[in-house]
């Protein structure tokens, strides 16, 4: 047997050394997070943009003008990408009717359908189809059916 003495460990060494690595491993941990973050956060799933009130859209109650943070208003200089609460509500007015803040309504995200939710599973899909989707459904019918009705020249 051999006497091979290994010197005493001081506990409180190892506790300190256990959390600095605790500590690394956190935050590389944190970094791979904030990395992921930062790629997903343009990719927002309509969800996301449902329950995020800073994307939502504002309607003017008096004349319909519609502002959407997406685009922003160049009459009035605000920029694309400015929330309709990061307006100030004593300067902003409508840019058609020059009505104050008050008398806009939150209309929902670009991409929420709409209409009452009840109505949505009514009308054979079309509830469902967003106001752009609408219109290329209703103009696109009406260019065929023109189209169409010119052909009939061809019938001679």
């Amino acid at each position: 047997m051999s006497d091979e003495t290994q010197p005493p460990q001081d506990p409180a060494k190892d506790i300190a050394t256990d959390s600095e690595a605790q500590l690394v491993e956190e935050a590389d941990l944190l970094e791979e997070a904030t990395e992921e973050a930062k790629v997903r956060a343009p990719e927002k799933t309509l969800a996301e943009q449902a329950s995020d009130p800073l994307t939502h859209r504002f309607e003017c109650r008096s004349c319909g003008f519609v502002y959407d943070p997406e685009e922003g208003v160049k009459k009035l200089r605000i920029e694309s990408g400015t929330a309709f609460q990061q307006l100030d509500a004593l300067a902003f007015r409508c840019p058609v009717c020059r009505s104050r803040v008050g008398a806009f309504r939150d209309i929902g995200p670009r991409a929420k359908a709409s209409g009452f939710e009840e109505n949505l599973d009514f009308g054979l899909g079309v509830n469902r189809l967003t106001p752009g989707q609408k219109n290329v459904l209703i103009f696109g019918s009406l260019a065929l059916g023109f189209a169409f009705f010119l052909s009939l020249y061809s019938l001679r």
